[in-house]
């Protein structure tokens, strides 16, 4: 990377309305000289939360992508509708929903089921609603303002739409593209202190994840696809077998997202057995001493 800093990691960006979330990724991954992804598609008038993987990081995509998001709405009604009667129709459509993505999806508009963990009013000024929404990845807002105004008997519409969460990252912890080419051309210059705390490492992005501790030892050999035994455990959270589960160094530097093998009250550090079969790996092989032999699948 040019700037000097970190190649991989994760950058939350404050999507401007306008350009496409791809855009926004692009010129992030132009700025630091890195390929990038995003997670979580936003529409090009919408703005907000876009989470930005920088290198390595893309491979979290799939977890990414499946986090729960949080959105503040404007929704315009086509008729009058008191107070209350919008309150209770907010209530009415918390919980499972059926959706179809609209007609200006680039998906299949197939029927989908997601859930509505909370639909707040946050105001209303005549047909003027504000909302703030909780829900499950891949939920379509203006599905679900339009619906509002079915329940109501008048019809609405979303107007304004803002991502202010995405998984565990909110819109305090975002950036503008203007703030993030100032800390890269900071770091050209010498100083790269606000481009580092910007570019988070990628262990951040997985709080819920169960994890499991391992020996130095073993390290190298995980990044070489190795099935990870007992032996090179040094400790263990709570999991059942077949759960994902982040394996990390004893400096808590994430190396890999696995699979269980076993449950985890059927490991025992030090002993053999295998326990987690690697799946994306994210540590660069190398980082750690070479400990074992060739022919080994197992450590």
């Amino acid at each position: 990377m040019s700037t000097g800093t970190k190649k991989t990691g994760i950058v939350i960006i404050d999507k401007p309305r306008g350009p496409s979330s791809h855009q926004v990724a692009a010129w992030v991954g132009d700025l630091l000289g890195v390929d990038v992804g995003h997670a979580g598609t936003l529409d090009p008038m919408v703005s907000g939360v876009l989470v930005v993987m920088l290198g390595n990081a893309v491979r979290l995509a799939p977890l990414l992508l499946q986090h729960d998001k949080e959105y503040v709405a404007l929704m315009r009604l086509h008729g009058d509708a008191e107070p209350s009667d919008v309150q209770e129709a907010a209530r009415e459509l918390t919980g499972r929903v059926y959706q179809r993505p609209p007609r200006r999806s680039a998906v299949k508009r197939a029927l989908r089921i997601r859930t509505i963990q909370d639909l707040t009013v946050l105001d209303q000024q005549g047909r003027l609603v504000l909302l703030r929404i909780r829900c499950d990845a891949g939920t379509y807002i203006r599905s679900l303002c339009h619906h509002l105004g079915l329940v109501l008997g008048v019809g609405g519409h979303m107007q304004e739409l803002r991502r202010t969460r995405s998984g565990t990252f909110d819109e305090m912890q975002a950036h503008t593209l203007h703030a993030l080419k100032d800390a890269v051309f900071r770091a050209k210059e010498g100083d790269s202190s606000a481009l580092d705390a910007m570019i988070l490492p990628v262990e951040v992005a997985i709080p819920e994840v169960q994890t499991v501790v391992i020996r130095d030892s073993a390290v190298d050999a995980i990044c070489h696809g190795a099935v990870l035994a007992g032996v090179g455990v040094v400790g263990v959270t709570k999991f059942k077998r077949g759960e994902r589960v982040a394996v990390l160094t004893e400096k808590k530097e994430f190396v890999c997202l696995g699979r269980a093998l076993v449950d985890a009250t059927a490991i025992i550090p030090g002993k053999p057995g295998l326990v987690v079969a690697p799946g994306t790996v994210f540590m660069t092989s190398g980082t750690y001493p070479r400990c074992w032999k060739k022919h080994q699948t197992s450590c």
